[in-house]
């Protein structure tokens, strides 16, 4: 581990690697991060990109993602008024992470 902060002797909540674990865990949040990832979207476009996402369960999601920081919201003027979702910096910063699963991923699909 880089440092001390990673040298826990069981599961510890203020590991490192518990942190980002954390961050990205339960169902659908990957997907939705993988969403924000190509650019900023509104509730409409991400529950068309996801599909089989419920409404409840993408709206669960992008709450605990603000409540973490991850994802930004702006409500844009007009009428009607939309809102639109992006990644924080904090979120952004879960980019090399989710690609480097994604790879890590497809090579052990490839053992299999």
């Amino acid at each position: 581990m880089p440092t001390e902060a990673g040298r826990t002797r069981r599961p510890d909540a203020d590991c490192p690697v518990e942190v980002a674990l954390s961050a990205i865990s339960g169902r659908w949040t990957t997907l939705v991060l993988r969403e924000l990832m190509h650019g900023p979207s509104s509730f409409g476009d991400l529950a068309a990109r996801l599909p089989e996402i419920s409404p409840k369960v993408l709206t669960e999601r992008l709450h605990g993602l603000r409540a973490d920081g991850l994802v930004d919201r702006e409500r844009l003027t007009g009428f009607p008024v939309r809102t639109r979702y992006a990644l924080s910096p904090a979120g952004e910063a879960l980019r090399p992470l989710l690609t480097e699963l994604y790879r890590t991923g497809e090579r052990l699909q490839r053992r299999r």
